[in-house]
């Protein structure tokens, strides 16, 4: 499907601002400046229970903040009652390595160690792009304050549509699955029948350009499809070439007698 061959060109045009969205976390390491204040500049590794020590305020917990969320808070703790105006930058210095599992249609699925901010896309591609199978969606498993979050990502949206505010970015110990696509058959007189991807926005017409196209027995006014209803076959006859399909369909070309 598309998908395998335009996601590589967003992954190249999407290497923006990923800093201020990476939370940090244990291991990680940060580079901390208060200006007009070299005495308070520093560079710590966030330990085992995700805190630093900053001086003069001690332990701060920073586990999975944001830079700026971090940069927000002690900014907040300066302030009360020890700088005036404090002005605060952070970056980091060193990222930890995150462990993440993505499962499903991809060429090389299983654990993946990443190093610094990592996109959905960018680990897509690391783990070597889509199969051939690959569907309309993926979802991202994680935790969220001690609970279990999802995040449903549409493909189409993000690959064909380039919708990049479904390019999320990867957080330590998300587990990822990429879904297959649905699959119709297209049977009867086109150039090759078999088993065809029928996603999202799939029509009579796509499935049939992918069997091959009609060839020149094809009845091409007369198509039928076989789809399951409640249990039951139901058969649609004579459907139009826009007719979107749904999984398991079977799209039917009779031969012409004419």
């Amino acid at each position: 499907m598309y998908i395998l061959f335009a996601f590589v060109l967003i992954v190249c045009n999407n290497s923006k601002v990923l800093g201020q969205d990476y939370l940090v976390g244990p291991g990680d390491v940060l580079s901390i400046t208060v200006y007009d204040n070299d005495d308070l500049k520093t560079k710590v590794r966030v330990s085992s229970n995700g805190t630093i020590v900053m001086p003069l305020l001690g332990q701060v917990n920073v586990n999975k903040l944001s830079i700026s969320a971090i940069t927000e808070k002690l900014t907040h703790l300066l302030a009360s009652g020890y700088i005036v105006n404090p002005q605060v930058n952070v970056f980091v210095d060193e990222f930890r390595s995150k462990k993440v599992v993505i499962l499903g249609n991809v060429r090389n699925p299983g654990l993946i160690e990443l190093n610094g901010p990592t996109t959905f896309l960018e680990l897509v591609s690391k783990a070597g792009g889509f199969d051939k199978d690959a569907g309309d969606t993926a979802t991202i498993k994680r935790k969220v304050d001690g609970k279990d979050d999802v995040i449903v990502i549409n493909l189409v949206s993000l690959v064909k549509g380039g919708d990049m505010n479904q390019n999320v970015q990867i957080n330590d110990e998300d587990t990822i699955y990429i879904a297959s696509a649905g699959m119709c058959y297209v049977t009867g007189e086109v150039g090759k029948p078999g088993t065809y991807p029928c996603g999202e926005g799939a029509t009579v017409l796509k499935l049939i350009a992918l069997a091959q196209g009609f060839n020149g027995k094809a009845a091409k006014s007369s198509i039928n499809i076989v789809r399951m209803i409640d249990n039951q076959k139901k058969v649609l006859e004579k459907v139009s070439l826009d007719t979107p399909v749904k999984h398991n369909d079977v799209i039917v070309v009779p031969e012409s007698f004419f």
